[in-house]
């Protein structure tokens, strides 16, 4: 191949790429399954969720005493202490 079909075929790549840049970029992405709807002030650094079940968005099938510590400890370095 010529030089000048290797840039040609390199101008289409380019503009392909931009192409499904801007087709991803405009797709929503909902939030992480662990995370409820933000509830803080509109410019929190970071969202946030409470703890237990109550401000989960997909509620476990079953949730005992262990699983609220931990959740509640979360992303403390210590796990519950009666475990």
């Amino acid at each position: 191949m010529s030089l000048l079909k290797y840039a040609a075929l390199g101008a289409v790549g380019a503009v392909a790429y931009k192409i499904w840049q801007k087709a991803v970029a405009g797709q929503s992405h909902p939030a992480p399954a662990a995370f409820a709807p933000a509830q803080g002030a509109p410019n929190d650094p970071a969202p946030v969720r409470d703890a237990g079940p109550a401000a989960m968005r997909d509620t476990p099938r079953a949730w005992d005493v262990e699983d609220q510590q931990s959740d509640e400890s979360f992303p403390a370095s210590d796990p519950p202490g009666n475990y």
